[in-house]
């Protein structure tokens, strides 16, 4: 019985063998994931500088930035370290941020480290900062729905949410959380 059990082990062990020869020579292939593209910009700028004028020949805004991506297709631009200079009849605001993309050449959202600095240097309030804001070029408008704050000479302002109208100098705080007036 244990010859018996011997041939059949060894037989078994053969055509095992046999059969599984092939799967081990074949060269081992390389499994390459690509990444897959959503989209590829129509054209990259880099160290941007662009001034828009409206329809008077005025200029509505002024945008610097380190890198531009334009999307055609997709209808938005995406900015990296953009600067806005946004210029109406009461005064002149410059917006800065980590990213930001223009929707249609008229509505801009911003993220990262948002910083809207009134350029006058006279008015009662001088910065708002957030992490996001929305800002409507052609409006004059901006807005927010996250906390921000507002300095001043002489005053700190906190809350969250904000509209703000650039042509009108008005800026409603949405839901207020703090106030601070310094001395003077």
């Amino acid at each position: 019985m244990n010859s018996a059990r011997l041939i059949i082990s060894v037989l078994f062990l053969v055509l095992m063998t046999w059969l599984w020869y092939p799967y081990f020579t074949q060269p081992q292939q390389k499994q390459t994931h690509k990444k897959a593209q959503v989209a590829t910009p129509d054209y990259i700028a880099t160290e941007l500088r662009q001034t828009v004028f409206d329809i008077n020949g005025k200029i509505s805004h002024k945008v610097a930035a380190t890198k531009m991506e334009q999307y055609q297709e997709l209808g938005f631009t995406h900015f990296s370290l953009p600067i806005f200079t946004l210029y109406s009849e009461k005064g002149v605001w410059t917006i800065n941020a980590s990213e930001a993309t223009l929707y249609d050449s008229k509505i801009l959202i911003l993220e990262g480290n948002v910083e809207a600095i009134n350029l006058d240097k006279t008015a009662m309030l001088q910065t708002i900062q957030a992490d996001y804001f929305e800002v409507d070029i052609n409006q004059s408008t901006m807005n927010s729905e996250r906390p921000v704050t507002i300095t001043g000479p002489n005053i700190l302002i906190k809350g969250k949410g904000l509209i703000a109208n650039f042509e009108t100098e008005v800026i409603e705080l949405i839901n207020h959380t703090q106030t601070i007036y310094y001395d003077q």
